[in-house]
């Protein structure tokens, strides 16, 4: 957050109006950026959201519940210093709600149907340093071995987002935490990564990626898609994320028609990545399916 906002207070710092007028989706006014924003120097003191690598940055309207991006070549970072000694008082919870965003970053790229050879180069080394190295995060805030990989897959998943758009798991989970910003993003993903995956795999997206996948996250028996979903749910076990509740944070299942409309004017185009489209019937079936 602080790293998105930085980015935002560059560009303002050297064009005219309010951020919105440059945001180019939902709401926003998808203007042009006339003046290189201020350089940015990103210091990333978690493992998780990748800004320190890309030129977007996330940003609430509270006023209307669009969790949206700015976007431009400008916005990325002149210097970005990636320490895990400023890691290590990461709480555990958090560390590995982070791991997870910095997971799914690599996991929708490799999946989009935008993949291609510089992607999936950079997601399949982050997935296999997260599966290998989260769960000892977790464990133990203070093994830097732990914390310096889980922020090398985080680094590497901030380039896969520079190189492929990434799916609609992002933009259902914006939805939720527009509504309900005490909802920590990577909690958010998590809630609804099993269902979520379930449906391409049901839909038979891309099978052998979902195989590939299974064998990344450590499962080298796998030869069914359906094995990611498994290899999935264990990481998320043994980081003791398994059991995440959308009801402790508020969320109420009449609100998802509402989340599947958001996710649609605002984060539309995360849904052109998806080798398989949904319907708003499956997006609200994944919000239900996902609900404790």
């Amino acid at each position: 957050s602080v790293m998105d906002c930085s980015k935002a207070i560059a560009l303002l710092a050297t064009n005219e109006g309010d951020l919105w007028d440059y945001v180019a989706i939902g709401s926003g006014k998808g203007q042009l950026i006339q003046n290189r924003p201020l350089p940015i120097i990103a210091i990333t003191t978690t493992a998780g959201t990748g800004s320190e690598t890309d030129g977007c940055g996330v940003i609430t309207k509270e006023e209307t519940n669009e969790k949206a991006f700015i976007m431009h070549p400008s916005l990325f970072p002149f210097l970005a210093i990636v320490d895990p000694e400023l890691m290590l008082s990461v709480p555990p919870r958090f560390t590995a709600f982070q791991g997870f965003d910095a997971l799914f970053h690599s996991v929708e790229g490799f999946i989009a149907a935008s993949a291609n050879l510089a992607s999936d180069m950079n997601a399949r080394e982050a997935i296999r340093n997260i599966a290998r190295y989260l769960p000892r995060a977790v464990k133990d805030g203070s093994d830097l071995e732990a914390r310096t990989c889980v922020a090398f897959a985080n680094t590497l998943s901030g380039a896969v987002m520079t190189l492929t758009l990434l799916t609609s798991e992002h933009g259902l989970e914006h939805a939720l935490s527009a509504y309900h910003p005490n909802l920590p993003h990577g909690a958010g993903l998590i809630m609804i990564s099993k269902a979520y995956f379930s449906y391409f795999v049901r839909n038979h997206g891309c099978d052998d990626r979902f195989v590939e996948l299974a064998q990344l996250l450590g499962m080298s028996e796998a030869t069914e898609p359906e094995d990611f979903i498994t290899a999935l749910v264990r990481l998320q076990e043994a980081c003791g994320v398994a059991d995440l509740k959308m009801s402790d944070y508020g969320i109420t299942p009449d609100e998802f028609e509402t989340f599947m409309r958001n996710t649609r004017e605002v984060m539309g185009i995360m849904f052109t990545a998806d080798r398989v489209q949904m319907s708003d019937e499956d997006i609200v079936r994944i919000f239900a399916e996902s609900y404790k």
